[in-house]
């Protein structure tokens, strides 16, 4: 029985968490004919999603997985496992060949298949595999079902045959060699995948045909161009300009100073450090007490959340054809993200001003894959109207979306919270240096900090091995009250950083150690 692994957190798989029911089919048990129609469905990736998984061994009721599984015998695996070779050369047209790996859950095997967009769509299958004559459909996902593609959608499938997605293009002006191992298996390590344990053992070939970034003959692979962006140390050196700028200007556009940071780097990092750096330098939480009622009003200058998703947004949809970068512009009145294009042209200005755009073509289908497995988007058009929810959850104006009739940019403001630049004036005006207040956490953590100390450090003198607990409650909660700095801010997520007590942490410090 093949013992082989995927490249998902199976956990997330079985629960839905970053994989939409969409792209995920349970079945009980072996059924061929229902299984060959779903794979060529995947294959066929309508809306450019990224394909998607059945998983055999495991009952489904109203769209969700039954737990635990039902699972199969070992000798059925193997059965299964040879007869979908066959099916694939004799079932479906073009042939095509899921990935597949087994696994155990609760103590019984089951079968998970990968069937990732196809490179030669569209695919057809046979309509029945009992009957001898050729009767062949083309299959499409709608939904959480797999149907028949008929009329419009045939007619739009068939169309898309020579439209592979950019990003799962090959390279050839590129080798294996231009692969690093290592992001591959920080990668596999990031997203909880199983296959992260034997990842140490597998040669560049091994890891990359599992993560489905590879392609062509055997004698002559060629990375695809989603491999090069989030597993080579320098992707511009293949895609000029694929980088994201920060720059923060406290004067105002018509000012003499800014700052600036550019971010280069696998896609995977430079969206993350982007993030982190904008979160530690120049997001601030505002606390206003109010004499009759006893719960403090706590709003951000601009909420992190909302950012999240602009900057992943423009890493997703922008195109890697063009040599246009994607821009972060902070303002103390607003802050504003740039990337190009712009959306398609189906999607109409209204729909996109409101937050009600829905896409049906996804540019870069494998970026949103791996961005997913990340956590760092859900897809499915969710974006904008999340920007919505949490700048409206933060009490902050709403977010702005713009574009010209050409579509050649795509603009998202995301105004200052409306309280802030009376607080700052109130401030400036009193010139009294305030306190912020800090939780029990991070008065923990101001306590153990001597001098210089690393994540590792901090967390053992904390009693603490929880890594996401420690930075989510002391690290950034520390950061953003500006009791506790990076010695290497410009590297957010660099091997070599240390923390230390910023002035106002250690007055914040003395503060409470006087009481």
């Amino acid at each position: 029985m093949a013992t082989t692994k995927l490249p998902i957190n199976l956990d997330s798989l079985l629960h839905q968490r970053t994989i939409e029911s969409e792209r995920v089919e349970y079945k009980a048990g072996w059924n061929p004919e229902s299984i060959v129609q779903t794979l060529s469905a995947f294959a066929n990736d309508f809306h450019n999603l990224g394909g998607g998984y059945v998983v055999v061994g495991v009952a489904e009721q109203n769209g969700q997985p039954v737990l635990p599984p039902e699972g199969l015998a070992p000798e059925q695996i193997d059965a299964i496992q040879k007869e979908l070779l066959n099916l694939g050369n004799s079932a479906i047209q073009p042939p095509y060949h899921p990935l597949s790996a087994v696994y155990e859950v609760d103590g019984k095997h089951i079968l998970v298949l990968w069937a990732f967009g196809g490179e030669t769509r569209p695919y057809k299958a046979k309509v029945s595999l009992s009957q001898k004559k050729f009767d062949w459909a083309y299959y499409v996902r709608k939904h959480t079902s797999t149907v028949k593609a008929t009329g419009d959608t045939e007619r739009e499938l068939i169309s898309l045959a020579a439209t592979v997605p950019f990003d799962d293009r090959y390279k050839q002006t590129a080798t294996l060699d231009d692969l690093a191992p290592h992001l591959m298996r920080e990668f596999l390590s990031d997203i909880g995948s199983d296959l992260a344990k034997d990842a140490a053992n597998m040669s560049v070939e091994q890891l990359a045909r599992r993560l489905n970034i590879v392609g062509g003959p055997p004698e002559a692979l060629f990375p695809k161009n989603v491999g090069l962006l989030f597993f080579n140390p320098q992707p511009e050196q293949f895609f000029p300009v694929t980088q994201i700028d920060v720059v923060y200007f406290p004067e105002g556009a018509g000012g003499d100073h800014f700052e600036e940071k550019i971010f280069k780097g696998p896609l995977g990092c430079i969206t993350r450090d982007a993030l982190s750096y904008i979160e530690a330098q120049y997001l601030k939480e505002f606390v206003v007490k109010h004499p009759d009622r006893a719960e403090a009003e706590r709003f951000w200058n601009f909420p992190y959340a909302a950012i999240e998703e602009a900057v992943v947004n423009a890493v997703y949809h922008r195109s890697y054809e063009i040599r246009e970068l994607v821009e972060v512009r902070i303002y103390k009145h607003e802050l504003m993200v740039l990337s190009f294009p712009g959306p398609d042209r189906s999607i109409k200005l209204v729909d996109l001003q409101q937050g009600n755009a829905v896409s049906r073509r996804y540019r870069n289908r494998r970026i949103g894959e791996f961005l997913k497995e990340l956590d760092l988007t859900e897809g499915r058009s969710t974006g904008l109207p999340k920007m919505f929810e949490k700048m409206a959850r933060n009490g902050s104006p709403k977010p702005v979306f713009e574009t010209d009739e050409e579509r050649t940019y795509f603009l998202v403001r995301l105004p200052v919270h409306e309280k802030v630049a009376e607080l700052e004036r109130v401030a400036e005006a009193s010139k009294e240096p305030v306190t912020p207040e800090v939780t029990p956490e991070v008065i923990r953590l101001l306590a153990v900090l001597q001098g210089e100390m690393g994540r590792a450090e901090l967390m053992a003198a904390l009693g603490l091995k929880d890594e996401k607990h420690f930075r989510e409650h002391y690290q950034q909660t520390a950061i953003t009250r500006g009791v506790i700095e990076m010695t290497i801010p410009d590297k957010p997520r660099s091997r070599l950083q240390k923390y230390r007590l910023t002035p106002l942490g250690k007055q914040v410090l003395a503060t409470k150690d006087q009481h």
